[in-house]
Order: C-alpha cells, then sequence, then structure tokens
C-alpha cells in the first residue's frame, strides 16, 4: 500500500541521574563525594533510506521513544550514554513540526540523517557541588527530559520524469513497457491511484527514473479528483512526459485535455509549469488517432517535441525514451527545492521565564526554569534549597512577588505545584 503522509510522535531518551556516593575506604579519612554522572539520552535519528518507496510502517506504529542513559553509579562511575533511535524514512521525506508547521528537513540523499528529538543530557553526581562550604553534599541532579514532539511526515518522490495526463491515457501501459514496474493497467478512468517508479535502462547504459502520476482532471490543483495527493510528487522532476489520449476517448479532446493539463499544473505551482515538456502522443493504433495528431502539431508542434506512440503495440516507444535520456543530460541537476513551512513561523528571542496567573495559582514558563526543576530532586532538602537559589538568582521570587503572589498561593512550573512562601 502506497502512503504518503505520516503523523508520528518522537521523544528522545532522558538522561541518566546522578549519583550521590561518599567514598568510604580504609586509610582516607573523610574520603568526600564520589557519585558519578549520569549518562545521556540517545536521540530520535531520521534517515533517508533508499531502498523504502512508502509511509506505510508508520501507519502501524506511530510513537518512538530513545533509550534513556544510564545512572551514574558510586566509585565516580559515569552512567553510559543511551543508543540513538534510528527511524528509516523514504528518500524525498519532508519532516516538520505538526504543531507549528515549522520545516525540520528535507531528506533527499541516501543515507542523509537528521535529529528529530535531542536526549537529555545526565545529571551530575554529587562530586560536582562540593565547596569550602559544604564537602560532603548529600545531592545530585536528575537526568534532563529529552525532547518530544509530534512530527509531520510528507513523501515527494525523487524521479528525473514525470508521466502526467488524463485518467486512462495510457501512462501506466507506457512504465510497464519501458520498465519493470506492474502497475494495475485496466479500461477504466483512475485505474492508478497510486504513484509508481519505475528505472528505464537503455542499450546504451544511460538510465533513468520515471514516476507514473495518477491522472489529473480539471480543478486537479483545487483537490478535485486525486488532486493535491498526488501533484506534490511532480514537483521533484526535472521533465514532464505528457500523455495524450489522441484517439480521443471517452469523447475528449485531446487538444483541450493538453490546455487543462498544463493549465492545473501551473496553477498548482508555477515552476511545475516551466518545466520543460514532451508530448507522448498515444493510442495511434486505433481510428481517429491520426487526425486528432494533426490537430495537436498545428497548435504546439512549435512549442514541444511530439512523439506519436502506441503504448500496447510498444510503436515509437524507443523513440520516445531516447530523446528522453538526451533532454535529461542536457539538463542541469538542479537542486531540490527549498521547502517552505507550512504556517508563517516567526521565531522571537524567549523571555527566561513567563508568569500567569489564574486566580489564585501562577503558572511558571519557560524551557530554562523547567529544565532546573525537571532535574531537581525535590525529595532532598539540598536540592530543593539549591533550586531556590537558583531561582532567586533568575529574579522568579521577586517576579512573582510583584505579580500578586502572596503567602499560601500555588505555583506550577512544568508538572510540578509549589506553596509560596514569601
Amino acid at each position: 500500500m502506497f502512503y504518503d503522509k505520516a503523523k508520528i510522535f518522537v521523544k528522545g531518551g532522558d538522561g541518566g541521574n546522578g549519583c550521590v556516593a561518599m567514598r568510604r575506604e580504609k586509610y582516607v579519612p573523610e574520603g568526600g563525594p564520589w557519585g558519578g554522572d549520569g549518562g545521556r539520552g540517545g536521540d530520535v535519528v531520521l534517515r533517508a533510506d533508499e531502498g523504502l518507496r512508502t509511509l506505510v510502517d508508520f501507519r502501524y506504529k506511530r510513537h518512538y521513544k530513545s533509550e534513556r542513559g544510564r545512572h551514574g553509579e558510586g566509585k565516580n562511575r559515569h552512567g553510559g550514554s543511551g543508543d540513538d533511535l534510528i527511524i528509516r524514512v523514504p528518500v524525498g521525506t519532508v519532516i516538520r513540526d505538526a504543531e507549528t508547521g515549522e520545516f525540520i528537513a528535507d531528506l533527499t540523499e541516501n543515507g542523509q540523517e537528521v535529529v528529530a528529538a535531542r536526549g537529555g543530557r545526565g545529571g551530575r553526581g554529587n562530586v560536582h557541588f562540593a565547596n569550602p562550604h559544604n564537602k560532603a553534599p548529600k545531592m545530585a541532579e536528575k537526568g534532563e527530559p529529552g525532547e518530544e514532539r509530534w512530527l509531520d511526515l510528507e513523501l515527494k518522490l525523487l524521479a528525473d520524469v514525470g508521466l502526467v495526463g488524463f485518467p486512462n491515457a495510457g501512462k501506466s501501459t507506457i512504465i510497464s513497457r519501458v520498465s519493470a514496474a506492474k502497475p494495475k493497467i485496466a479500461d477504466y478512468p483512475f485505474t492508478t491511484i497510486t504513484p509508481n517508479l519505475g528505472v528505464v535502462r537503455l542499450e546504451d547504459g544511460r538510465s533513468f527514473v520515471v514516476a507514473d502520476i495518477p491522472g489529473l482532471i480539471e480543478g486537479a490543483h483545487c483537490g478535485t479528483g486525486l488532486g493535491h495527493e498526488f501533484l506534490r510528487h511532480v514537483e521533484r522532476t526535472r521533465l514532464l512526459v505528457h500523455v495524450l489520449d489522441v484517439a480521443g476517448g471517452d469523447g475528449r479532446d485531446p487538444v483541450d485535455d493538453l490546455r487543462v493539463t498544463n493549465r492545473e499544473l501551473s496553477l498548482y505551482n508555477p515552476a511545475i509549469g516551466e518545466k520543460p515538456q514532451v508530448i507522448a502522443a498515444n493510442k495511434m493504433d486505433l481510428d481517429g488517432a491520426p487526425e486528432n495528431l494533426s490537430r495537436v502539431k498545428d497548435i504546439y508542434g512549435d512549442q514541444y517535441d511530439i512523439f506519436p506512440i502506441s503504448a500496447v503495440t510498444g510503436s515509437g516507444l524507443d523513440a520516445l525514451i531516447y530523446r528522453v535520456a538526451d533532454l535529461l543530460e542536457e539538463l542541469p541537476l538542479e537542486p531540490p527545492p527549498v521547502v517552505e513551512p507550512l504556517y508563517n513561523v516567526t521565531h522571537v528571542a524567549q523571555p527566561r521565564f513567563t508568569i500567569d496567573r489564574e486566580d489564585n495559582c501562577f503558572i511558571v514558563g519557560g524551557r530554562e526554569v523547567q529544565r532546573h526543576v525537571a532535574m531537581t530532586d525535590l525529595n532532598n532538602e539540598e536540592s530543593v534549597e539549591r533550586l531556590q537559589r537558583i531561582m532567586q538568582r533568575m529574579g522568579i521570587d521577586h517576579a512573582l512577588k510583584n505579580a500578586g503572589a502572596k503567602e499560601g498561593d500555588t505555583i506550577k512550573i512544568g508538572g510540578f505545584e509549589f506553596e509560596y512562601v514569601d
């Protein structure tokens, strides 16, 4: 089954906790703190794999979590880092943040990678908190939580040539003739409802990848028919082969079909309408085709190369594919188009913390303060005192007082609640 869209949840591994331990050895009086650091959590990495052609795997599994770091141990032994989680996606996958629409990556080469969610750093052991005033600290940091987010994945096929045209024009028959692809072929419109890829290999050693795009109809740029579902797959092609039913099947006019399809391509994306194009005048073995071919040549002969073919008999296909191969050699290998965010994303410098009020509850936000709270062992008195000093230095105490916080009010930071004490 072909799937070109998916939504998945990814979470980096949490960091390992730091260790509280003391050095206790014979002949080593007052050995001091000896707790090791926690290991870093593993990242979630998306890697492009040319062996994949669809996002179907993400239909059955949508949640991915990397391995957390190991906890620190006594004798200053540090915990090991968690292993990265590698998620394979097809080449041509565009990755965006599902909540903001922000563009993250466009994986267009085999083996290309992007870190989708970073693992948290490990917590520090108590050896880091020794000072002249406290030579034997009984506190350590907890591991930092890993990043987490929902991602939108969108596959845009990478092919040299795109076969476009109205439904039932013969695109699938052509790709089955010139490559090893075996698409579904039948004598009714919209037989092809998923894109097909095939590799064309010529006797002179040249080869190229061709994509059979499901048929387009008028209004496709607005989503009519299969419209938006598969027009995106034309964006990455370097050359278009416009397959035209010159026999006028189903009462259609080939000249009008050519005009409508080109118009839909341009309305969807003007850059597609400007791509080099050749016309494959198909079904020349049927009645009425020679007359219609003459009309097409009279109107479009000076704009496009026109090749009369019959996909059923194979007549004219060699001339078509050799001309396509020649044109591909002349066309530059342009980089993939820049992918824009789904929405207007603006990056604004974030304050160190924010304070919002709901009745007698004050909500303190901000990544920095939430990270400090998450890495604090709230059951350890020394750790809590250190957190209070950090919040005081950040100015949170002063800001809460100015916001109207009073003795006994509830303060929320992340998933934790505290009671305000003046």
